[in-house]
């Protein structure tokens, strides 16, 4: 999908850094940037008989205007020559830009942003955001590397599929490389995305690091064709997952991680290891859901 990429705004210095990484992003697809500022009241303070509430009729349309003006200004610094558009939504910010997400290329959010109206925490809007949206979505935490590699967390789970596919595209077009790191142990853990860790099971050890270093490589089967502008280094290291990735993230440009839910009425759920990535990792995360491939 060649949509445009969607950056959730609210006024905060994260929110702004996330802004010029957006337009960056966007300038380096070729396509626009659409700068979301979400509006919602909370429904403590609604009256019953309340009338639909719109910025304009808040008198904050001033204060709204001048938001997306300061937004618009960083992104044309970081990226003179892109169609920038934007708009303002009356909702919830997880609400709306998960609706953004479903036309969009890429979304992204800051980690920390304003308590008030138009917030972006990642306790709410980031984590929902990665859980819930129908595109890749990056969260600009963290110290910035314009030049890192990529770190792509292989778990060799067909789930994983677009983020693997996304780290190669993200790599080719930032012009760096990809780390695919595989995590194994005699736990096998792997990069296990679930809500606690796996029984304890013993293998022989040479034979299971035979079978990760498969994985690994089954993981890879492709890429380097479709992209070999990309160099890759692979990484297969015996530890735990989450604490290898975390660690591996102080010298990365942007962390991949896929992500596997549960449907139904609770949708789907970020796994443990991309949570924790989200909220520890050093660098810029990206969250891929299973069938999303291109960034």
């Amino acid at each position: 999908m060649n949509g445009p990429v969607v950056v959730g705004v609210d006024g905060s210095p994260a929110a702004l850094t996330a802004v010029a990484v957006a337009a960056r992003e966007a300038a380096l697809r070729g396509t626009g940037l659409r700068l979301v500022h979400a509006f919602g009241w909370p429904s403590a303070h609604v009256p019953p008989t309340a009338p639909p509430w719109n910025p304009a009729t808040a008198g904050l349309r001033e204060l709204v205007d001048g938001t997306l003006a300061e937004a618009e200004r960083h992104a044309r610094k970081a990226a003179p020559g892109v169609a920038v558009g934007r708009e303002v939504v009356v909702g919830e910010p997880v609400l709306v830009l998960e609706a953004e997400s479903r036309t969009a290329s890429l979304a992204v959010v800051g980690s920390r942003g304003l308590s008030r109206f138009g917030s972006l925490l990642l306790g709410s809007t980031a984590g929902h955001l990665a859980a819930h949206a129908a595109c890749p979505v990056l969260v600009v935490r963290g110290r910035p590397r314009p030049a890192g590699p990529v770190l792509l967390a292989v778990d060799g789970s067909p789930a994983s599929r677009g983020a693997v596919e996304f780290a190669f595209a993200q790599a080719s077009l930032h012009g760096t490389d990809v780390i695919a790191l595989h995590v194994w142990n005699t736990h096998t853990e792997r990069a296990y995305d679930g809500p606690a860790d796996p029984p304890f099971v013993t293998y022989d050890e040479d034979r299971l690091r035979e079978e990760e270093r498969r994985v690994l490589s089954e993981a890879l089967g492709g890429l380097r064709e479709k992209y070999p502008d990309v160099a890759v280094r692979r990484r297969l290291v015996r530890g735990r997952v989450r604490h290898t990735l975390i660690e591996a993230s102080a010298d990365a440009g942007l962390v991949v991680v896929g992500a596997r839910g549960l449907g139904g009425f609770g949708g789907l759920l970020l796994g443990s290891v991309s949570q924790a990535v989200l909220h520890h990792a050093e660098c810029p995360v990206a969250v891929v859901r299973s069938g999303e491939e291109r960034p």
